[in-house]
């Protein structure tokens, strides 16, 4: 047999499924950071990054690319935090026409980004903002599997989504 199977790949945003928000402030656990951890001063909500998420995703039978506003700087400041190896990142395009078209028929601004990010293969997006709209339009534009999988920002990632996410996987 040539050639070797992809994994297929998991889509991760971090304000949300990694860094909870939304509840009331003391809700949420806090974890030390290291000492001269790039942005640990600047955004006090890195505190709030679980590190076993770290180990849950390494575990998950895929390939983990952030697709975040973060962008780059989630390698300096996340990856670190989860005892993760640098990851790919999406580039988002520059806004267009067809971007206002979507958001006024309610696609994610992603959406569309990461369906060509993908490339046939079979994707999971890990969100707190996805809708059913995204769903309807992913599943009429992308030839593989895939599921778009929102996390409630005010708790984050959860066993149950990592339940959730390994057994589609």
């Amino acid at each position: 047999m040539t050639g070797s199977v992809q994994l297929p790949l998991l889509f991760l945003d971090v304000d949300g499924p990694l860094i909870p928000f939304g509840a009331a402030p003391q809700q949420y656990p806090t974890y030390a950071t290291e000492p001269g951890l790039y942005g640990a001063n600047r955004n006090p909500l890195l505190a709030r990054v679980n590190p076993q998420h770290g180990a849950s995703l390494a575990a998950l039978p895929c390939e983990v690319v952030w697709a975040t506003t973060w962008m780059d700087e989630a390698n300096e400041c996340i990856a670190p935090l989860l005892g993760l190896q640098q990851l790919a990142v999406v580039v988002w395009p520059e806004p267009s026409d067809t971007d206002e078209q979507d958001e006024r028929a309610g696609l994610h601004w992603k959406t569309r980004a990461l369906v060509e990010w993908a490339a046939g293969r079979p994707f999971v997006w890990v969100d707190d903002e996805l809708t059913d709209t995204d769903r309807s339009w992913v599943a009429a534009h992308h030839p593989a599997r895939a599921l778009l999988h929102r996390v409630d920002a005010r708790l984050g990632l959860t066993d149950g989504d990592y339940a959730a996410l390994n057994s589609w996987l």
